[in-house]
């Protein structure tokens, strides 16, 4: 397993439509998931698509924190790594919430995004063996929002409001990922 790099949105390959996986049977696939777990861990992230890291294909990984507090907010979901390919949101909950979400391509960016509170999702695990997971909450934003970038979508694409968030001491040093790319936002004079 290897750590990849997170593209941002300077590279055209996260705003293109991912390509469907035919071949479950590819080392290279599961060389793939296997990565993508990793990069996800060390991101310290909740999602990942595979055309973050690169890679034009339909897979996303997911998995919620699993510590104590998780456990409690999000019962059996937390800490549970679903692996999912080709996936389609073949239902949703008629309820729409509003919430923060953030992006591993987009550091240092937030934004407000309507979601559906709940969703089923249909698609393969890394074998093409068939799956659906019904998910809601903060699970079903995660895989609406990873989702999404299978088909060239991010999440300030929905957002209602997005803001930065750069520490301090990296003010004078911080490289904005999406620097021309971001409408400006209520309280943000010019934007970014």
């Amino acid at each position: 397993m290897a750590v990849r790099e997170v593209i941002t949105p300077q590279d055209p390959i996260l705003r293109k439509k991912a390509h469907k996986v035919n071949n479950f049977k590819d080392p290279k696939l599961q060389q793939l998931v296997d990565d993508m777990v990793e990069t996800m861990g060390e991101a310290e992230g909740v999602g990942l698509a595979a055309p973050q890291v690169a890679v034009s294909q339909r897979v996303i990984v997911v998995r919620l924190p699993d510590d104590e507090e998780s456990r409690e907010v999000y019962g059996d979901d937390a800490g549970v790594l679903f692996v999912v390919i080709n996936p389609d949101i073949i239902r949703v909950s008629d309820d729409m919430v509003d919430g923060v979400e953030a992006c591993l391509s987009i550091p240092g960016y937030y934004g407000t995004v309507s979601r559906h509170d709940a969703v089923t999702v249909r698609g393969y695990d890394r074998h093409g063996k068939q799956m659906r997971i019904k998910a809601k909450g903060w699970l079903a934003r995660v895989f609406q929002h990873e989702i999404d970038h299978l088909d060239g979508v991010l999440f300030i694409d929905h957002a209602s409001e997005i803001w930065r968030a750069v520490p301090k001491d990296e003010v004078d040093t911080y490289q904005d990922p999406l620097a021309g790319m971001v409408r400006p936002v209520e309280g943000e004079a010019g934007g970014s």
